[in-house]
């Protein structure tokens, strides 16, 4: 009973230190216990092992490049307390991911797939909205539990930190929940369209994407048009679209930009 009544304090306490966080457009909130500066150490640990365990591609123009997109869709979408971080991966691999505190990674096999800067923007702001709706750290919190949350949030065990790396990285490849999904497809559509490009690109890279995986687990966030989760995503898009009619004029595809830059990978 003593214990119970020990972590109820205890997270009464954090609720107190920490408290709600905006998570998306229009104002939408979510209860974090992990603060933006605990999530940038989190991610800053994160980035260092993914880059000794993957090749990062030695191409100063696509480096460039990719942070110039992902800086157009971080203006306009819903949290700047961080700072936002782009890296191409030199891999084969078709896929695309983000780790807490705003550390994103593109591999070049996903990138040679697209064919315009808007299919680009698509995967961008959706990785980007991930980060925004903190989905990552919401993960990592229900993990780590209220005993080794308290001693991360309030730096007690210098470990905690390093346990919480551990478990972050083992979920950013463990793919995230049907309503996280369809979440960041909302905002990252919302965010593309914002920033200038054309939503459609977010339809063609899904669609092609799903036509493609054939049920390989590697695939960007799981795509595969066998899925019904795929279908009803994809849907849910096309969707989204049609209600934000008539779109703003001028919103852009940059096919012959993109293709320029294809073929340096």
């Amino acid at each position: 009973m003593k214990a119970k009544y020990y972590y109820f304090s205890i997270l009464i306490l954090i609720l107190l230190v920490t408290g709600c966080a905006t998570t998306g457009p229009g104002g939408k909130t979510s209860l974090i216990f992990i603060g933006s500066d605990t999530e940038v150490s989190i991610g800053q640990e994160m980035d260092a092992s993914v880059r000794k365990d993957n090749k990062v591609l030695q191409d100063e123009a696509w480096q460039n490049y990719i942070n110039e997109v992902g800086q157009k869709i971080v203006a306009v979408c819903d949290r700047k307390d961080i700072e936002y971080h782009f890296t191409v991966i030199d891999s084969n691999i078709v896929n695309a991911f983000a780790t807490p505190g705003g550390y994103l990674f593109f591999y070049t096999g996903l990138l040679k797939e697209m064919e315009n800067e808007a299919e680009l923007a698509a995967v961008v702001a959706h990785e980007i909205s991930h980060v925004v709706a903190r989905h990552s750290v919401k993960r990592l919190q229900a993990a780590m539990g209220v005993s080794l949350l308290e001693q991360l949030v309030f730096g007690q065990n210098q470990d905690a930190l390093k346990v919480a790396v551990d478990i972050g990285l083992g979920l950013s490849f463990a793919g995230y929940s049907r309503s996280n999904e369809n979440e960041a497809d909302n905002f990252g559509i919302q965010y593309m369209t914002e920033a200038g490009y054309n939503p459609e690109g977010a339809i063609t890279m899904f669609e092609k994407l799903a036509n493609m995986s054939q049920g390989d687990p590697n695939f960007f966030e799981k795509l595969s048009m066998s899925h019904p989760d795929t279908q009803d995503r994809i849907a849910k898009s096309k969707a989204l679209i049609a209600s934000m009619k008539p779109l703003p004029e001028g919103l852009q595809l940059h096919s012959q930009k993109y293709k320029i830059m294809r073929s340096r990978l």
